[in-house]
């Protein structure tokens, strides 16, 4: 791993650096993680690994194990799919609201977002396309102007990172969404609230599909 400066944002970064490293495969489901180990690959001492870690287990990317152990919690295929019904509603929402509302900034600011998406998957490096991917979104959660969407969904992008990371890992498919991402900035851009929701939720119920059904054929490491 990298090593990290410290900043006031320390504990978010270590956090950050962990699930890269869940999300790349380096530390797969039923891996233990080791506190030491971690603070001295990021040159950092062992307090903001332990509060990293304890954000990472409250979000559910690690478990408890015997012995005072901490592992790669096992991907739970129902709470995923639960996850994402609960997001496509959430984000549908956000993408009409930002028609209505911020269609102009949408279409002067948008497509560069999209770009960059293309360039990352172009790159080959699964934390850059799902960097992008966080990006795209968060930035229509920002034009929706309802200040509840970010928060809300926050406690579990963590956990929808990990899942893109394990998938985009493994198959072609999912690096296809930039095309996908496009006609959502086409509609909010024009103002078309509808479309813009419609499109978002069915593109989120299309990614939720496509990756339980990875899971229970037992394609993606679900359990340790």
């Amino acid at each position: 791993m990298k090593q990290l400066t410290a900043q006031p944002n320390l504990v978010d970064q270590v956090r950050d650096a962990i699930l890269q490293e869940i999300a790349s495969g380096a530390l797969p489901p039923g891996e233990r993680v080791v506190q030491e180990r971690i603070a001295e690959s990021l040159g950092v001492s062992r307090q903001p690994v332990q509060q990293a870690l304890a954000l990472l287990l409250s979000q559910g990317v690690l478990r408890d194990a015997p012995g005072r152990r901490l592992i790669v919690a096992p991907l739970d295929p129902q709470y995923v799919r639960q996850m994402y019904d609960m997001r496509a509603v959430i984000e549908g929402m956000a993408f009409g609201q930002a028609a209505q509302r911020n269609a102009d900034r949408a279409g002067k600011l948008g497509p560069a977002l999209v770009e960059a998406g293309r360039k990352a998957v172009a790159s080959g490096s699964v934390p850059r396309m799902i960097a992008a991917d966080m990006k795209f979104h968060g930035f229509i959660h920002e034009l929706s102007g309802n200040t509840l969407v970010a928060p809300t969904l926050a406690p579990h992008l963590t956990y929808m990172q990990r899942v893109m990371g394990q998938v985009l890992l493994r198959d072609d498919k999912p690096r296809d969404i930039w095309q996908e991402h496009e006609r959502m900035l086409e509609a909010v851009a024009s103002g078309n609230a509808a479309l813009a929701e419609g499109l978002a939720r069915e593109h989120i119920t299309a990614a939720a599909n496509f990756m339980v059904a990875r899971l229970e054929a037992g394609d993606l490491p679900a359990a340790a």
